[in-house]
């Protein structure tokens, strides 16, 4: 183990997991960018076991993560026998990824609201002729 602090997910955890879900993101991405923010590196293994998931699970939500730019590879170690073990850590700071966050409802919301205005204007046109 890299440096796990706890072999299961504590009611905090669990809790910043379930608002992390709350906000959008999947569940299986939400436990583990917990698991990430919780410990400096982390293998696909020790999150597998620790979050309750499955390694398709796991690979899925380190996918979406990595896809985001918010967790990398940090380093390689081989054991004895077949493919080295891959170990992860965030790459981004906890406040970075909730600003990323943010952005996309800022984003979003604000498109409606265009999209709002953008339909009153061309009530009033169609109403007026």
């Amino acid at each position: 183990m890299v440096g796990l602090s706890s072999p299961n997910f504590t009611r905090r955890e669990e809790e910043i997991a379930d608002l992390f879900q709350d906000i959008g993101l999947k569940r299986n991405t939400a436990r583990v960018l917990v698991l990430m923010i919780s410990d400096a590196d982390i293998t696909s293994r020790e999150i597998e076991r620790v979050a309750d998931l499955r390694q398709p699970e796991v690979s899925l939500a380190l996918g979406d993560l990595m896809e985001r730019k918010w967790v990398r590879t940090v380093r390689q170690i081989s054991e004895s026998k077949g493919r080295p073990v891959k170990i992860y850590h965030l790459s981004r700071r906890v406040d970075d990824i909730l600003d990323d966050i943010k952005g996309s409802f800022v984003g979003e919301c604000g498109k409606k609201i265009i999209d709002i205005e953008r339909v009153r204007e061309l009530v009033k046109e169609n109403l007026s002729t």
